[in-house]
């Protein structure tokens, strides 16, 4: 394997890898060029990321084991289901895509992750983790009903592994006893150092000397003995058992094979052809590092498993919410030693490092089980603790049985940091949390607040924890607006909005981030503008006021228009059977697509020309 140090400056020329390479060109290649082939796309993939951002780190650790894929299988007719898709970028390049790579994550451009829509070398579109195994086995089991032969492969990460449903679909395979292809990517990460006991199980799989010892040794002496390939099958696995008591995926009926090492090619493929001829379900075990080939990544990680495009001269920017989120909670719990911090494997992006290392026994990162974040939170509550539970807006969808049925039937203390709501951007319509108010609203005794700037959150932050019940507090990617915090320990009045100024006519009502975008409008048109903090319990006192003073209500939130906030005001206003007239903005009734946080929202019409455009054409 080739080593880079830095990223490369100029665009790579390369011998093997083609503008336009396509799986058969690889196929066509020998086994000893293939390293050379991967050389070549780690050095591209170098370039590419450094000129447009994006996720490469797991990428880099996966180009050997997508090069040896690719050269086996029949793509596109069989399948190679990536989860997540963070380490699908070699298979983009490797699948005429590398001349569009510069535009990756870009509005127009390729999607950060495998879809369908794009290529027909993407088996699945896939964001979330943790989903190649089950859908690799309905994919088979279609295969077999239409008596197809084409083969199917699931590449899943140890981080993903560690969720529910991975071992469902295992236990079901293994049920089943039908051809199915897992392969484990073993390279102890997810985007945060993985944690849990799958990962110690794995890591001391790899490091049991004595199993790799005694099966080498025994390999060489059964050799010299007859009836030698049925004996080593039943040492080995008498082996195994000894050494590995319980072998976890054995166990749930699957074929264990490794762990080899999943930057040796030719291994690879010799592999890879083997399991090619079985008809029952095979999990291969393969050891790869993270940011392979990359010097810097090598040694770093977390930092580097997604980088933004690399700037001259980087743009200074107002704090990130989630930056806030992290001072606020490292300043909560000096004050509260019963507050606990808990993300389901999100400690980076969430903004708990900071908490983690202040508060060390008391943050639990709980791996890819969002399930098991909001549960475990409700026990903790249950035996008198203060948990607040960080998670992305779009993976508490995960977790929504559990955050009724646990947590809000029970009316537990339980405080969410719902991040990356409304839309995240770049990272497109999988990682947008488009929908929670509306799956939220309907929940009973759950509050929800809509902060509207830093010093909101933050507000919002501290009355959400004193509040004595369930409560989310939702906040977008990115950074803020530049407001200072000034409320260190203030409270806001549950279900009360602030009225920002009187006005004729129409009356706006914002609800969450985009109040800026309207303030200088609304007030040189004179009209009335509320912030109204909270979308349950809503302020009934100060709509039931502002349907009697104004004949037109704008309601604008950062959310689907379907459900949320403009829902909730259209309720009320039919409940009094209220005269005034309304128009809801949001966002459309679809997946968005990526771009940029502002491009996506101007599609929508929610930057400050589109606002202004739809009041004005409802007025008229």
């Amino acid at each position: 394997m080739k080593k880079f140090n830095s990223f490369p400056s100029n665009l790579p020329i390369s011998k093997l890898l083609l503008d336009n390479h396509l799986p058969v060109d690889t196929k066509n290649l020998e086994v000893g060029q293939l390293q050379e082939l991967a050389d070549e796309v780690r050095e591209f993939l170098l370039y590419s990321v450094a000129n447009s951002g994006g996720h490469f780190g797991a990428g880099l650790g996966a180009i050997e084991l997508t090069i040896a894929l690719h050269y086996v299988l029949n793509l596109p007719e069989e399948k190679i289901i990536w989860d997540t898709g963070h380490q699908a970028y070699p298979h983009k390049i490797l699948t005429g895509r590398k001349l569009q790579m510069d535009k990756i994550r870009q509005l127009n451009g390729l999607a950060a992750f495998p879809s369908i829509t794009e290529s027909p070398y993407d088996a699945m579109s896939v964001g979330h983790s943790s989903t190649s195994i089950s859908a690799a086995l309905g994919m088979n089991e279609g295969n077999k009903s239409q008596q197809s032969d084409h083969k199917n492969f699931a590449v899943i990460g140890d981080g993903a592994m560690t969720a529910g449903i991975a071992f469902e679909a295992m236990m079901h395979a293994g049920h089943l006893g039908n051809d199915l292809n897992i392969i484990l990517n073993d390279n102890d990460m997810s985007i945060s150092k993985n944690v849990g006991g799958l990962s110690n199980y794995l890591a001391n799989v790899w490091a049991s000397k004595t199993y790799k010892k005694l099966k080498s040794s025994g390999k060489q002496a059964l050799r010299q003995l007859p009836y030698a390939l049925h004996l080593s099958r039943n040492v080995k696995q008498s082996l195994k058992h000894a050494v590995m008591p319980g072998n976890l995926f054995e166990d749930i009926g699957l074929n264990y094979i490794g762990p080899i090492d999943g930057h040796d090619i030719p291994l690879l493929v010799k592999t890879l052809k083997r399991m090619l001829e079985k008809q029952e379900p095979y999990l291969l075990h393969i050891i790869t590092k993270k940011g392979a080939g990359f010097e810097p990544a090598e040694a770093e990680r977390i930092k580097y498993h997604a980088i933004s495009k690399i700037e001259p001269t980087p743009k200074s920017s107002s704090p990130k919410f989630q930056d806030i989120f992290s001072n606020w909670l490292c300043h909560q719990a000096a004050r509260d030693e019963k507050l606990i911090g808990i993300t389901p494997a999100m400690k980076e992006g969430s903004g708990m490092v900071e908490f983690e290392k202040k508060f060390p026994d008391r943050f639990y990162d709980v791996a890819i089980a969002e399930q098991h974040s909001v549960t475990f939170g409700a026990g903790l509550t249950l035996s008198g603790m203060k948990p607040v539970v960080a998670i992305y807006s779009s993976f508490l969808q995960r977790a929504y049985d559990q955050l009724i049925h646990d947590v809000c039937l029970e009316n537990l203390d339980v405080t969410f940091a719902l991040d990356r709501a409304g839309i995240v951007g770049e990272d497109g319509p999988t990682h947008s949390g488009n929908f929670d108010l509306a799956f939220m609203r309907c929940i009973p005794n759950l509050t929800i607040f809509t902060p509207s700037d830093e010093n909101e959150l933050w507000l919002a932050l501290n009355s959400a924890y004193q509040y004595k019940g369930p409560a989310a507090v939702r906040y977008p990617r990115g950074s803020g607006v530049g407001q200072p915090i000034t409320a260190s320990e203030e409270l806001i009045e549950i279900g009360k909005s602030r009225k920002i100024f009187d006005g004729n006519k129409c009356c706006i009502l914002n609800f969450g981030v985009l109040l800026n975008r309207v303030e200088k409008f609304a007030q040189s048109n004179g009209f009335g503008l509320h912030d109204m903090r909270f979308v349950k319990p809503i302020d009934e006192g100060a709509l039931n006021e502002i349907s009697q003073n104004y004949q037109y209500i704008v309601t604008l939130e950062d959310h689907t228009t379907i459900g949320g906030a403009g829902s909730a005001v259209g309720e009320f206003l039919h409940s009094v059977k209220s005269e005034a007239n309304l128009l809801s903005l949001g966002l459309q009734d679809e997946f968005p697509v990526h771009g940029s946080r502002n491009e996506i929202l101007a599609i929508n019409g929610l930057d400050e020309i589109g606002i202004e455009k739809s009041i004005k054409n409802f007025l008229n």
